[in-house]
């Protein structure tokens, strides 16, 4: 057996590799962990567009609605614009202190934030600061959301065993999709509690005080967590100083700017097609459909319930057959499917017609939300790996995904809400290309372990050739 092909802890002097039942174990933790934490992440992030529709006319006062949520998506959207900064800054730390220390920042940073959120004071309390408050916890949000994709991305595909990356990193949008479903979920108890005069006074605050509380249980499971082998390998590889200064920087993420490239360019159609069925559906099927604002946020509920229970299934199927051909499933139906969707949408008349509808365009987007965060994690090495996914992504949410509401509406409010369904499918499109020229990253190794036993394989086929080692130069 080839030196690089001795698994991590199994060097001599090292701690025994752990037998197989401990190793179950110990993934089946990480995952849930992992997933856990990433859902209270999400809950604090998506909270703020599901009640926007209750708190907009508090921090901007006015006789339009349709303006009024605008200017909550414009801060919606600015939070995107700290991602990448985020992506940068905390995906740098994940590849030189470990994944582990980049998860509880990422937690802290939230519950600040959402904290901010629920003492912020109104427009007639403190006229436009309670907006600047509302703004600068935003921005919290956007840094440590921008780190958490990428951190929560990469231990979630590193701590699966190889032959289940797709499903454990299905975990992602799982975790994700039910941060949002509590908080719809919250949302649906209180409109069933309150009064709307109830909710837009003072009830908008309480998910917010609720974000912060969870965000406290999370750092602590988050401090229990175990860091990834692949990590721990590179940490402990004796490159040369000069490789180790360069862990997780920019000049190193240079070397791999073509994967860079196509995070951006795959990101684009699946970013913006999520926002759009799911943070923006809500106003959508209110706003254009006249729909009552419970029975939308009860469709938006079921609907996100059962994308969640797909996501795993499809990250099985990724395993079984590649990423690519799932990629280019979303793509296809989100580019030639949009317009028909969104048009019988918004002019869906009740409960069962808009969840068949809702529920179809999710079921295409699980194509690119179930195996989304392995392709990404599968095209890195392990020294660059978390920054590698975090900042081309937080760049392409940033431009795409934080912007689609905001898009939307101005196309609404400038009397051509059928542009918004093209622009949607044409950033489909451009991803379509993407995927159909990319390579299938399911066999890809992501450490100098995994490198090793491909090269021994490949060598006793007489193939040395074989190892798939793109991910560990």
């Amino acid at each position: 057996m080839s030196p690089s092909a001795v698994t991590p802890g199994s060097e001599p002097g090292s701690t025994p590799a752990p037998p197989p039942g401990d190793e179950r174990k110990r993934r089946r933790l990480a995952l849930v962990g992992g997933s856990l934490g990433n859902l209270v992440e999400w809950y604090d992030w998506f909270v703020y567009a599901s009640f926007a529709i209750y708190f907009a006319d508090s921090f901007f006062p006015g006789d339009n609605p349709t303006t009024q949520l605008m200017n909550t998506a414009g801060i919606f959207a600015v939070g995107f614009l700290m991602r990448p900064v985020g992506g940068w800054i905390l995906g740098r730390a994940a590849d030189r202190h470990g994944r582990k220390s980049a998860l509880t920042l990422t937690v802290t940073m939230m519950s600040v934030a959402a904290l901010l959120i629920a003492v912020a004071p109104t427009y007639g309390q403190a006229g436009y600061f309670g907006a600047l408050v509302l703004l600068l916890a935003r921005l919290l949000q956007g840094m440590s959301i921008g780190g958490e994709y990428a951190a929560s991305a990469t231990y979630l595909t590193e701590a699966s065993a190889r032959n289940r990356r797709g499903l454990g990193s299905s975990f992602q949008y799982v975790s994700m999709t039910c941060g949002q479903l509590l908080g719809l979920g919250i949302l649906i108890t209180m409109q069933h509690t309150l009064t709307t005069a109830q909710l837009e006074s003072w009830g908008w605050r309480i998910p917010f005080v609720l974000g912060a509380l969870f965000a406290v249980v999370v750092f602590w499971l988050r401090r229990r967590l175990q860091e990834t082998d692949a990590f721990q390998e590179e940490a402990a590889s004796g490159e040369d100083a000069h490789d180790d200064s360069t862990r997780g920087t920019l000049k190193a993420l240079w070397q791999y700017r073509r994967q860079a490239g196509l995070v951006m360019a795959l990101t684009l159609g699946g970013t913006v097609a999520y926002y759009t069925y799911t943070t923006y559906l809500t106003k959508y099927l209110v706003g254009s459909a006249g729909m009552p604002k419970t029975t939308a946020t009860l469709v938006s509920f079921t609907a996100l319930t059962l994308f969640a229970v797909l996501q795993p299934f499809a990250g099985m199927l990724s395993d079984r057959i590649g990423r690519r051909p799932l990629l280019i499933t979303f793509a296809v139906g989100c580019t030639l499917g949009t317009y028909p969707i969104m048009t019988a949408l918004g002019s869906a008349s009740s409960y069962w017609s808009a969840l068949g509808l809702s529920l179809l365009a999710l079921v295409i987007i699980t194509g690119y939300t179930s195996i989304n965060a392995a392709v990404k994690a599968e095209l890195f090495p392990t020294r660059v790996r978390a920054l590698g996914v975090a900042l081309p992504y937080a760049i392409a949410n940033a431009l795409f995904g934080g912007t689609a509401e905001y898009v939307a509406l101005w196309f609404k409010n400038s009397g051509h809400e059928t542009m918004f369904f093209w622009y949607v499918s044409g950033c489909a499109l451009i991803s379509l290309v993407t995927y159909v020229l990319m390579p299938d990253t399911r066999d890809a190794a992501l450490s100098r372990a995994e490198a090793g036993a491909d090269a021994d394989r490949g060598a006793d086929r007489g193939d040395p050739a074989a190892a798939p080692a793109e991910a560990v130069r």
